[in-house]
């Protein structure tokens, strides 16, 4: 299974679109633009997080929160040297052995424009054997956009806290069976939740369905928090991109790409809702959906969504993706598949009736 042009045509622009975590404007500005096609009424909390609001015709309709993050991870600019190199700082969870020698662009939050640039890195050629050794540090490293100093930078309109993203664009592999690109994690739950809804726009629902995407995800669930608190959902669905564990070929390990949609039954952040974790099961066995079992040693906006308010039952929902967190993540159209045909198989079985009879049940 590959995707169709319009779909291709979405997950290129959404992953190549620069936004760490409060700097997803550009995502969110794309977010709008896609959401207001299909919802008249737009909510917003204060840090950026954006949801398509789509009501039920149906009286006392239970609130379903879905999507997924608008960030990925990234750097912002920490210091500038007198020679015009830039001192940088991670937003999120970056892997040292993956930055170095990486090209990235440099955004100047004065003028918006980005400047190419590569991590600096010293040739082995000019190392102590023991030196050449060692793994550096992310605050040994250095970004070079060929300025020659410090003014150069500064003219450029780059200032402490700008946005700095790595490079990776967008590649369909095997005709689009799988998919290599940066920030899968979570462009992923962005494309999903605008999937979804064009999907049942002219669907009368058991819910009312806000639908969309949050901010600062990888710095902390900061948006899930104030994101969750304005809508004050019944029940939740997160979308995300989660680490595959298949590279080396061990049938036993959790995430393995090509055998479907993740339901993830405990993190770091949360241990999934019992209600919501059976009925899901439950439901993608009576549809034929392929799904996995999986649990995370990370978390994911579920860990700020379940505690609101009263508390929201909520479950995450993804793909397993090969290398996220760096500029080369990799992800199984076929799961992508299976991630949408199970929201939508819960968006369109869900009601009143049944949230309180197979999910809050299990509470009460």
């Amino acid at each position: 299974m590959v995707p169709n042009e319009k779909q291709m045509e979405r997950f290129r622009t959404l992953t190549q679109i620069p936004g760490i975590s409060a700097h997803e404007m550009r995502v969110r500005d794309y977010m709008k633009r896609e959401l207001s096609r299909f919802c008249p009424e737009l909510v917003y909390d204060n840090l950026g997080s954006v949801f398509g609001v789509k009501k039920s015709r149906r009286p006392n309709a239970p609130k379903l929160m879905m999507g997924g993050h608008m960030d990925e991870v990234g750097f912002i600019v920490k210091q500038i040297t007198p020679k015009g190199l830039i001192k940088f700082f991670p937003i999120g969870r970056t892997w040292e052995h993956v930055i170095m020698a990486q090209r990235v662009t440099v955004y100047s939050s004065i003028t918006g424009q980005g400047y190419p640039g590569c991590v600096a890195s010293i040739p082995p050629h000019l190392l102590p054997e023991d030196s050449a050794k060692k793994l550096l540090s992310i605050d040994q490293m250095l970004v070079d956009i060929g300025a020659a100093s410090r003014e150069d930078v500064l003219a450029a309109g780059i200032r402490p806290g700008d946005m700095i993203v790595i490079d990776g664009p967008f590649v369909p592999l095997f005709g689009g069976a799988k998919l290599l690109a940066k920030a899968w994690d979570n462009r992923f739950g962005c494309c999903l939740a605008l999937d979804v809804l064009e999907e049942v726009a002219d669907e009368d629902l058991g819910v009312d369905l806000y639908i969309g995407a949050t901010v600062q995800e990888e710095s902390g669930l900061r948006g899930a928090r104030t994101a969750a608190f304005t809508i004050d959902p019944d029940l939740s669905i997160v979308f995300e991109s989660s680490a595959a564990n298949d590279n080396m070929g061990d049938p036993e390990e959790l995430g393995q790409q090509g055998k479907g949609v993740l339901l993830r039954y405990i993190d770091r952040t949360s241990i999934t809702h019992r209600g919501i974790f059976m009925y899901s099961t439950r439901l993608a066995e009576d549809k034929g959906i392929p799904f996995q079992h999986f649990m995370a040693l990370g978390g994911t906006d579920s860990g700020e969504i379940h505690t609101t308010r009263s508390g929201c039952p909520s479950i995450t929902v993804g793909v397993p993706s090969r290398y996220i967190h760096t500029n080369s993540s990799m992800m199984t159209y076929d799961d992508y598949a299976a991630a949408k045909a199970f929201a939508l198989a819960f968006l369109r079985s869900m009601d009143r009736e049944t949230y309180e009879r197979d999910i809050l049940s299990y509470s009460r």
